[in-house]
């Protein structure tokens, strides 16, 4: 082989190879591309609710014990704790478990007396405190729902001044939720397939799935004084009904 012809083949040979690695460089690069953003350009979402119907299976409401006195704390701390506990030993006694019976708050504020400012300018004197309010609040749960209403009548009848926020919820929301999530996202695809022959294209992969505004309503339905239900000539009855589950789905699909 002449020297002419062996320098023809090297060159041939230094722009084939040349030529492999640019048409490799390019394809690696387009893969990496499409892997970090696949059809960043190409691509539509659709959004849908799904719904689930669940029974309550827990009544939750709360109830205080609001003690009024002098400067004498320990003897209104002595009575608000006897009237609390009374209230806590009726629920006990009445089938509630004791780790469905939570303090929520104690508080103990000092009453003040206010004294009028002179009128020639001088320095008012400071407030006076005449007395305390002692408040001791109790969250509780109800599992058996025939005694909801003795549960609300009996703690004010054993000492608690007030009553109130009462409300449904679910022990263990999953079923409820899981069952909400698979119907959202049966109707975003159905969505998605409905657009997609609208628009005259073809689905391609689905790119994410992103929830949001999960939420159970937790409606409040009853609430009463002492001094109200002091009154009650019988035990109110209270109906949990129903509460409705809802999960928003979004669906993202690439558009071939």
């Amino acid at each position: 082989m002449t020297n002419e012809k062996m320098k023809n083949y090297l060159w041939a040979s230094l722009a084939i190879s040349v030529l492999v690695v640019a048409v490799s460089a390019w394809s690696y690069t387009r893969t990496y591309s499409d892997s970090i953003q696949p059809s960043s350009f190409r691509s539509f979402s659709v959004s849908a609710e799904g719904k689930s119907v669940a029974i309550p299976d827990i009544a939750r409401f709360s109830f205080s014990v609001i003690t009024e006195g002098g400067k004498n704390i320990a003897d209104l701390q002595k009575q608000n704790t006897e009237k609390m506990n009374k209230a806590i030993e009726f629920l006990k006694s009445n089938g509630v478990d004791a780790k469905d019976i939570k303090t929520a708050n104690y508080n103990v504020e000092p009453r003040y007396q206010y004294s009028s400012c002179p009128r020639d300018g001088g320095i008012c004197p400071p407030a006076e405190i005449v007395g305390y309010n002692i408040t001791q609040t109790v969250e509780v749960r109800i599992r058996d729902f025939s005694k909801i209403g003795e549960a609300l009548s009996g703690v004010v009848s054993n000492g608690a001044n007030t009553v109130s926020q009462l409300s449904f919820i679910l022990d263990n929301p999953d079923g409820a939720q899981n069952e909400a999530r698979a119907k959202a996202i049966e109707k975003a695809k159905e969505k998605a397939k409905t657009i997609a022959d609208a628009g005259g294209f073809a689905l391609g992969r689905l790119l994410s799935i992103d929830e949001s505004n999960s939420y159970y309503p937790q409606p409040i339905y009853y609430s009463m004084k002492a001094s109200v239900a002091n009154e009650l000539a019988s035990v109110p009855t209270i109906e949990a009904g129903s509460q409705e589950v809802k999960v928003n789905i979004t669906l993202r699909y690439e558009i071939k």
